[in-house]
């Protein structure tokens, strides 16, 4: 299982200094998670702090093409 929340919680305490937006963002990378399954687990984990909500659109379409990617970072085609 994928669990978005799994992988967040572990990021999280690897890496505390980092923002609960990066950590959701490394989670979530390479992951092919629905946009819809990526909104639901932002709004649950991510700090509102951590980002400007005029901005939010853009982040979750953001977050859902990393998801997508290859996980090594490498584009197909």
């Amino acid at each position: 299982m994928r669990s978005i929340e799994r992988r967040f919680d572990n990021l999280q305490r690897k890496r505390p200094e980092l923002s609960s937006f990066m950590n959701f963002t490394h989670a979530c990378r390479g992951q092919k998670f629905t946009k819809r399954i990526i909104s639901q687990w932002f709004n649950e984990l991510v700090d509102k702090d951590d980002y400007s909500r005029s901005d939010k659109k853009k982040l979750l379409q953001h977050i859902t093409n990393l998801s997508n990617e290859p996980e090594d970072g490498m584009k197909r085609g």
